[in-house]
């Protein structure tokens, strides 16, 4: 009989932040271990369900008993099985006997592919499911994403908080169980404050109804999350604003943005969501003195001390004396939660104004050299020495740039003077911002103190490039200053371990060289900043080996962007570090390919370059030093091959300069026939080295204009 299994563990408040990865991983172990065990029918659908205080899952079409099923169990290999008589070994009888098997007659051989071994099929009597639910729920218990357990009262067991019962029903069947010291039943808990009595569960199927209708609790996550965002939007409708919950946003970017895209990023959202079981929301508000603060240190005081809301004004985004609290009662007069949250919020942004205040008493300049206090790395120095070679490459960037270096070399120099500020010790998210604000404070130029910010920018995905040249200098010289040096002294990012985040840095480097675009070599870039350290601190070959890794950082990022494996690889082996030109040669390549004679071209150049490389490998110096004569030309082929050469040559070049990578590409096209004609009538390799050489040297020259762009052999198939 298939009918709706119920799993609940009730439990002391759960951690927030994991909430929902222990509810997913607990369901799918659940889930996949009744599969395995043939408990479950093909159109079975398993539910993960939470809240502060459970973890539970409900699985449709859970059948009562297994199937009986023939197991198959693999045995030894026949070579190691049987003896030089053929009789069984000992490894042979051992597996006979723990398979129940009387007789070698009773086994079969099988393969693998690689060898043969014996197996035996059991015929297994399908076994009840109260048998293995026990210990199927303490397995998934204990795969569990926990970092620490503990243990309550005098008991030994140990799970990630105390735990107080636990629900097992098969329909309306009790399931008995032990898990974690606990009995199953059918009796579970409703809301801590508005439901007073024990909540029993008759059917599994009426879990979520039960529990809403008769414990005030929903134990659905999404819909939880969901009725909160929708009361998120309407109060913040009501109000002319929009919620903030995404702490390092672009807080202009964020007024473009949907209700929908908003709520997506949103971590603070599936942490009140973790925190609550029946979500009601509510509008607070605080004194206006406090918005003479920067709206970022008040929203992040906000968000990470009382997980609130703060509300943006939707025309101007300038932060409101407003905010929403997500509360776990809904009453119908909440105006003591309201003016408590209230009484709570204000000693926080009172904190926040008071070390704005203090900050501000030294200036920026004052605070640089104590960075010399401040270690960046055992090996790399203190952090004033970092500085110094920041502002040094800075000063060298803004120069390529044509931009004021004088003011990048200030903005560098100030760029981390506040992560000795009050302010930054208590948010570190703030850095740069709130050096920012100091800055124009200080009276430092607008440019400046804008750089001082954008520095830190991209800080991870998606997240905005630094705008204008100053601080795009100010930003490449700190990445790169960081990815050189903890490159240098050993620290590679291995698998999933990066803890320097030195992959978020070469990703940050190129979208700035990239997106700007800036007309920069990124091999310059990388040598120039090894040559800033003091000699032997760092490995010979760090240039080099950074831009290796970052030109794998750059394929992924290609690739993201829907680029094609082999057209990034054709525009990379011509590309020479020129970077701002990545993205508009890979469009004229994409856009190429879809010619028709893209195809042909592709081969063409892909046999030109297999004889440039046969004639060096046999011909050697002879190649090296040869002019190309028009002289030697005995063939029709080959001298229309090189006047259409010299005809086209002059707009193909000057298509390259102008930066019209496509037209480039296109003129190629009237090359074809040329080319055809040249490898069907024209023996390059001829025994006459003179002629040889010469016709190599006309195939270089056609190379050579063909690959300007790309190397479009590596189109060929």
């Amino acid at each position: 009989m298939k009918q709706t299994l119920l799993i609940e563990l009730l439990t002391e408040e759960l951690p927030p932040k994991v909430l929902e990865k222990l509810s997913t991983t607990f369901a799918g172990e659940v889930n996949n271990a009744l599969r395995e065990q043939a408990f479950l029918a093909e159109a079975s659908v398993c539910t993960p369900y939470c809240t502060p205080r459970r973890l539970a899952l409900s699985i449709t079409e859970v059948l009562k008993q297994q199937p009986d099923r023939i197991i198959e169990r693999k045995g030894p290999a026949v070579s190691a099985a049987l003896d030089a008589e053929g009789k069984p070994t000992k490894a042979l009888e051992g597996f006979m006997r723990s398979a129940g098997v009387a007789s070698l007659a009773q086994l079969q051989r099988t393969g693998d592919g690689k060898a043969e071994y014996f197996a035996a099929r059991i015929e297994q009597k399908g076994k009840a499911l109260d048998e293995y639910i026990s210990d199927i729920v303490a397995q998934a218990l204990k795969k569990l994403p926990v970092p620490k357990l503990m243990r309550w009262g005098d008991s030994e067991h140990q799970f990630v908080r105390p735990v107080h019962g636990l629900v097992v029903l098969h329909g309306s069947r009790v399931v008995p169980a032990e898990v974690l010291g606990l009995t199953s039943g059918n009796i579970t808990s409703g809301h801590r404050f508005m439901c007073s009595e024990r909540v029993a569960i008759e059917n599994a199927d009426d879990y979520e109804a039960v529990l809403a209708r008769d414990g005030r609790v929903v134990v659905s996550f999404a819909q939880r999350r969901d009725s909160i965002v929708a009361r998120l939007d309407q109060l913040a409708e009501e109000n002319g604003a929009i919620w903030v919950g995404h702490a390092n946003f672009d807080l202009e970017k964020l007024l473009s943005m949907s209700n929908e895209e908003r709520s997506v990023l949103s971590g603070l959202l599936d942490e009140v969501t973790a925190l609550v079981e029946w979500p009601e929301v509510y509008v607070g508000e605080f004194e206006k003195e406090f918005l003479d603060v920067p709206q970022e240190c008040l929203i992040l005081t906000m968000q990470q001390n009382q997980k609130y809301f703060p509300l943006l004004d939707a025309a101007t985004g300038k932060l409101l004396n407003k905010f929403l609290i997500v509360s776990n009662m809904q009453v119908s007069d909440p105006h003591h939660i309201i003016e408590g949250n209230q009484r709570v919020v204000r000693p926080r942004l009172a904190d926040a104004r008071f070390f704005f205040n203090q900050d501000r008493k030294q200036k920026l300049e004052s605070r640089v050299e104590k960075l010399g206090n401040v270690v960046y790395h055992n090996k790399l120095g203190s952090q004033l020495q970092r500085v110094e070679r920041i502002t040094t490459l800075a000063g060298t960037i803004a120069r390529l740039l044509e931009a004021d270096k004088a003011k990048a070399e200030l903005a560098a120099r100030l760029c981390k003077a506040d992560l000795i500020t009050d302010m930054v010790g208590e948010f570190p998210e703030l850095q740069g911002i709130i050096g920012r604000y100091y800055a124009f404070h200080d009276g430092e130029d607008l440019e400046v103190a804008n750089a001082i910010e954008a520095h830190y920018h991209p800080r991870f995905a998606g997240d905005s490039i630094p705008m204008g040249a100053v601080s795009c200098a100010v930003a490449l010289a700190d990445k790169l200053e960081t990815i050189v040096g903890i490159y240098g002294i050993g620290q590679i990012p291995t698998g999933d371990k990066d803890p320097f985040g030195l992959r978020r840095q070469a990703l940050g480097i190129l979208r700035i060289l990239i997106e700007t675009p800036l007309d920069l070599s990124l091999p310059a870039l990388l040598k120039a900043t090894a040559d800033n350290f003091p000699k032997g601190m760092l490995d010979a070959a760090v240039a080099s080996d950074v831009e290796g890794f970052m030109l794998d950082r750059l394929r992924g990022y290609l690739r993201e962007r829907s680029f094609e494996v082999s057209h990034i690889e054709a525009v990379l082996a011509v590309l020479n570090g020129r970077m701002h030109e990545v993205l508009p040669r890979l469009q004229a390549v994409r856009s190429f390919a879809t010619l028709a004679a893209a195809k042909d071209l592709a081969a063409a150049n892909k046999r030109v370059q297999n004889i440039m490389r046969k004639n060096h490998e046999e011909l050697g110096a002879a190649m090296a030093n040869a002019v190309f004569d028009p002289a030697l030309m005995t063939d029709e082929a080959e001298r229309n091959l090189h006047q259409s050469l010299m005809d086209i040559t002059p707009f193909v070049q000057g298509y390259f300069k102008r930066g019209e990578y496509g037209q480039n590409l296109k003129a190629l096209v009237t090359l074809k026939p040329f080319i055809d004609d040249f490898f069907d009538q024209v023996m390059v390799m001829a025994e006459d080295h003179k002629l040889r050489i010469n016709r190599a040297l006309l195939l270089k020259q056609l190379g050579n204009l063909m690959n300007q762009v790309a190397d479009i052999s590596k189109l060929a198939a």
